[in-house]
């Protein structure tokens, strides 16, 4: 048995066939053509030539929601509907200036979200296939804003970050730190006047879920704890059996010569790391008192 989607539009092909051999004098003329829906309310909304005695496809480009087809049913019938299709046709011949509007919702909750068209008869003419387009999505305005431009060296010492001081850096040495599944490959430890970081490499085991840092504190023996900025590269987590490098940075204007701390950084998962034993180097700190 020929279904009726595959039977509509055979006959729709075989009138168009027919059509091409030219209408006969008082027959209208069977057109194919491409409509746009409206893109809002303030639109008009696109004329469609239906008849009584002639079938009407409409193609959309993106899957329909069939079940949401509104039209009047004592003047318009809809002979089929698929996921990509409508056939519609009057039930007689329209009036003159009779209208019918007939929508449906697209599936893919793109705007316009609902395609609508106005159901009309042409004494001279009648669509047997309309192409449905959506209009063309307006393009993202150029942004007023110039794009910041990469830091260049002379930035830090304009912003005050380096002086005459100048950066020292010293590795962390026995970087043998480990905790469920975290463990420490290598570190170093940065000062300068008023600013200090430490940058590491952590392994995540390839047994564990990836790790995402949140939170780094930085704890002294002899005094209050110091929140830091954490900075976590690439993604924002460490993969399982991935390394990634984490920066810790706090912002101090003071750091003592014998200050110790501990850096501990906390995850949403539940798992932290601890870094015991973060001395930061005598020289510059000594220079910048």
């Amino acid at each position: 048995m020929i279904q009726p989607l595959r039977l509509s539009l055979a006959l729709v092909l075989l009138w168009g066939t027919a059509a091409r051999a030219g209408p006969a004098p008082g027959e209208r003329i069977e057109r194919t053509r491409a409509v746009t829906v409206a893109s809002g309310p303030a639109e008009p909304l696109p004329e469609v030539h239906v008849s009584g005695d002639m079938p009407t496809v409409l193609f959309f480009r993106a899957p329909i929601q069939k079940k949401t087809l509104t039209f009047d049913e004592s003047r318009i019938r809809v002979l089929d509907a698929g996921e990509l299709s409508v056939i519609v046709q009057a039930v007689t011949d329209l009036r003159e200036g009779e209208r019918h509007e007939l929508g449906v919702f697209f599936a893919d909750g793109r705007v316009p979200a609902r395609a609508a068209f106005v159901l009309v008869t042409d004494p001279s003419e009648v669509d047997i296939r309309i192409d449905v387009h959506r209009p063309e999505p307006l393009a993202e305005p150029c942004p007023n804003a110039a794009q910041p431009r990469v830091p260049l060296p002379e930035d830090f010492v304009l912003l005050g970050y380096v002086d005459e001081v100048g950066v020292s850096v010293v590795p962390i040495k026995d970087a043998e730190v480990e905790s469920r599944g975290l463990s420490l490959l290598l570190g170093h430890l940065y000062r300068a006047t008023g600013w200090a970081l430490v940058s590491l490499k952590i392994g995540n085991h390839l047994t564990q879920p990836r790790w995402t840092p949140r939170e780094a504190t930085f704890t002294g023996t002899r005094g209050p704890s110091f929140q830091a900025r954490l900075v976590v590269e690439g993604e924002g987590m460490i993969k399982p059996g991935a390394a990634g490098r984490v920066i810790a940075v706090v912002d101090m204007t003071k750091l003592t010569a014998d200050t110790v701390l501990m850096l501990e950084l906390r995850g949403d998962d539940g798992r932290s790391l601890r870094v015991p034993n973060v001395r930061f180097p005598k020289a510059v700190m000594e220079g910048a008192q």
